[in-house]
Parts: C-alpha cells; sequence; structure tokens
C-alpha cells in the first residue's frame, strides 16, 4: 500500500533560534546539511511514484541531499507566510500580546513580500496538495513525498485527518524528520511521526 511521506527540512539558523521562518529563504546549517543526508535510507527501498517539494532552497537542498533529486517544486508547499512576524520569535512577539498563539490569534500583514496568511488560507493549500498526492496514491503507483516545513505540513496533517487548519497545533514536527500518513481500513492515520534514521 502507498503512503504520504512528510519531510521537514534540516535545520536552519532560523529554525534553531526559534525564529518564523516563512517566505525568507535561509539555507541550511551544517546540522541541517547532516539532518537532511540522515535521511536518505528512508527512500533507499524504491523509488517513490512523486516527489514534491517547496520551492525553498531550505527544502530543495533536503530533497536533494537525501536522495530524493528527482523532486518537483511545487508553489503551494511553501511555509505559512508569517507577515510581520516575519524572523521573529514567539518570545518575542508574546512581550506585546501576552499569550499569542500563530494558531488562534494569527499573524499581522507584512510587506508586499511578506503580506501574511491565516490558517484558512494555509490550510486551503494544503488541501490543494492532498488532492495532488491523492489522486498518485489512488492509483497506488507508489509512495508519495513532500519535502517542505514544520507549520505548512501540520496542517497538511490535520486537514489529511480531516481536522481543521488550526488542529496542526496537535503535531510538533521537529527537523530532519520523516513522518507517515497511511490509512487502515480506509481511514486516515499516522503511521509514524517525527522519525529519524
Amino acid at each position: 500500500m502507498s503512503d504520504l511521506l512528510l519531510v521537514r527540512h534540516g535545520e536552519t539558523a532560523w529554525s534553531a533560534d526559534g525564529r518564523h521562518t516563512g517566505l525568507t529563504d535561509v539555507p541550511l546549517t551544517a546540522r541541517g546539511v547532516e539532518e537532511a543526508i540522515s535521511l536518505a535510507p528512508f527512500f533507499l527501498g524504491g523509488k517513490p511514484a512523486l516527489v514534491l517539494t517547496s520551492p525553498l532552497s531550505r527544502a530543495v537542498a533536503t530533497a536533494q541531499l537525501a536522495g530524493l533529486s528527482d523532486g518537483i517544486p511545487e508553489p503551494d508547499l511553501h511555509e505559512w507566510d508569517y507577515g510581520g512576524y516575519e524572523g521573529i520569535t514567539t518570545v518575542e512577539i508574546q512581550r506585546t500580546r501576552p499569550h499569542w498563539s500563530l494558531w488562534t490569534d494569527g499573524v499581522p500583514a507584512g510587506d508586499a513580500h511578506h503580506p501574511g496568511e491565516s490558517a484558512a488560507q494555509v490550510g486551503a493549500r494544503a488541501d490543494r496538495v492532498l488532492a495532488r498526492a491523492a489522486k498518485v496514491l489512488r492509483e497506488e503507483r507508489g509512495d508519495v513525498v513532500l519535502v517542505a516545513h514544520g507549520h505548512f505540513l501540520r496542517v497538511l496533517t490535520a486537514r489529511y485527518l480531516g481536522l481543521p487548519p488550526t488542529d496542526g497545533r496537535l503535531f510538533l514536527l521537529r527537523t530532519g524528520t520523516v513522518s507517515t500518513l497511511s490509512t487502515e481500513h480506509g481511514l486516515p492515520v499516522i503511521a509514524g511521526w517525527n522519525t529519524r534514521a
């Protein structure tokens, strides 16, 4: 049976610092490169039917280092656009907005390059990616691999399970990991989470 494999890119300087890294194209750190290389054993057993990557370099590099050189850039896989909170940590935000949560409170608009997104907008992108993957999975041509970002993949997981986008808050996702979405008795399930080789 075919599965949907989620790969979160390796560490970046901003992810290590807890900074919201949406559309800013931050490269992998040396540790992030090691994390990406360590994922290669997951993909030695056979060629996936489809590999889609975020167009951002940290995801593209992770795919290539993990041996997924035939990844197709998919614009809908980019990270949540954090708007005016791009590059800022939750701790910094909560100095002026105590108890702020991305999942419930959203983000303010930023500049022209970072207009910001709501959870519903991220969920709509996730739904489009899931529809594209579902066609391949229904045909049982093999696994589908998505190489992308923490918050986006958390929203996508919620949507896969039939939950609202904001329930992505329930799924902590670490850098340089593989998670597996599958089915059991025809129902969507999480078959593996935050797995490392």
